[in-house]
């Protein structure tokens, strides 16, 4: 199982308190997980990557390991911790202003 930490707009909408746990087949990357994630709470379909692009929406962020992935490959498989369940994948919203 895969632990995925959501920030608070998203668990709202998700309808879930805390960080989730998905199941992810083969390998662990971020489009695997952010696919599994989708299809378990469909209220987050559109609202962290576009629907059309798949494409990670401007002010969301990915965080796994104390490490910023946002501009990996969303093929990249993700670290070994996240793949076992003893680290989350953080997804974040970002901060902007001024």
């Amino acid at each position: 199982m895969i632990r995925v930490v959501l920030p608070a707009h998203l668990r709202t909408l998700a309808r879930v308190d805390g960080e989730v746990k998905v199941e992810v087949a083969g390998q662990v990357t971020p489009r695997a997980v952010l696919d599994a994630l989708e299809a378990a709470y469909p209220a987050l379909r559109g609202t962290i990557r576009d629907q059309v692009t798949q494409q990670r929406r401007a002010f969301v962020r990915f965080f796994a390991c104390a490490e910023d992935l946002s501009h990996e490959s969303p093929d990249a498989p993700l670290p070994d911790a996240v793949a076992t369940g003893a680290e989350p994948f953080l997804v974040v919203g970002a901060m902007a202003g001024g």
